[in-house]
């Protein structure tokens, strides 16, 4: 075999060995989890478990609603509030800001990325929580919670902590991710096209919605995916400002649990088989909806592309 043909074969079965190596981690992970939680399934079945609100170590009954409620839905809202933002900042990076503010504000970006998450926890604990109860509070009442229907979301008085704050704090640290690679994405558009749709008569917006935007979707896409695989499992962040409280709340403004926020402050406190298995049986929870999420994400996604 000549030298060439072995460097070639070589290289195929180390990739054919790396990626089977990925998918019989992904599969020991699912089957630890599974067999950690067997006996919490077998108590409490799947439906009654996602769906039974009461989360009582004592009286060992668990319940998973709460927090899979508070981990949905500061996921949701935090996807909401970084996406546009993160993909203003790509615009402003690469098609209108000066050249000597790209490199900072490109640099600022990253360093975001790269903030440990108990920094931003930390930070959303001892001032946010606070401005968030003294600044935001009053307004949110003033406004949000005058309006119908979803004005019973935005009621209730707290000390700062709360699922909206966790998901305020939680879109900040996903917003980098979303942004870098939206501007790496944006940055890979070729200057002809849009050089011909100024030649057309085509403004900066019309350029951007037009051509750069459709032109770089699929890594703008793969951002916010992205974006959604950190939220789903953050936990250091969420775990200091949503309140640890196993309860569906009214308001968006109450304190909440998630599933990774559980795991993080009950883990070392179950004392129990059920206890810990009923924990174990939120993590295999988080992990079949981050792969779900993921996958249908890209599924759906690609498909409207291909469009």
């Amino acid at each position: 075999m000549k030298k060439s043909k072995l460097v070639d074969w070589t290289f195929g079965k180390v990739a054919f060995v790396s990626a089977l190596l990925l998918l019989l981690i992904l599969f020991a992970l699912f089957v630890v989890l599974y067999k950690e939680s067997s006996l919490s399934i077998h108590t409490f079945g799947v439906w009654k478990f996602i769906t039974s609100k009461v989360w009582n170590p004592p009286a060992e009954k668990f319940g998973g609603a709460p927090a899979i409620f508070g981990t949905i839905v500061s996921t949701i809202i935090s996807i909401f509030i970084a996406v546009p933002v993160a993909i203003g900042i790509a615009i402003f990076l690469t098609e209108i800001a000066p050249p000597f503010l790209r490199t900072p504000v490109g640099v600022a970006i990253e360093l975001l990325a790269a903030i440990p998450s108990i920094i931003y926890g930390m930070w959303g604990l001892f001032y946010f929580a606070p401005f968030m109860r003294d600044k935001l509070q009053p307004v949110i009442h003033a406004t949000l919670a005058k309006l119908p229907v979803i004005g019973e979301w935005f009621s209730g008085y707290t000390p700062g902590i709360g699922l909206l704050t966790a998901s305020i704090v939680l879109s900040i640290m996903i917003l980098p991710f979303t942004a870098a690679i939206s501007r790496d994405s944006f940055k890979m558009v070729p200057d002809i096209l849009k050089e011909s749709a100024y030649a057309l008569g085509a403004t900066k917006w019309d350029v951007m919605k037009d051509v750069v935007i459709p032109y770089a979707k699929l890594g703008v896409i793969g951002g916010i995916i992205l974006s959604l695989g950190r939220a789903l499992g953050e936990t250091m962040a969420v775990t200091f400002v949503m309140g640890n409280q196993p309860v569906i709340p009214h308001s968006l403004l109450e304190p909440a649990t998630s599933i990774t926020v559980t795991l993080a402050n009950e883990f070392t406190e179950a004392d129990t088989d059920l206890y810990l298995s009923s924990l174990f049986y939120l993590a295999l929870i988080l992990f079949v909806m981050s792969f779900i999420v993921i996958v249908v994400g890209k599924f759906f996604f690609l498909k409207k592309v291909e469009r």
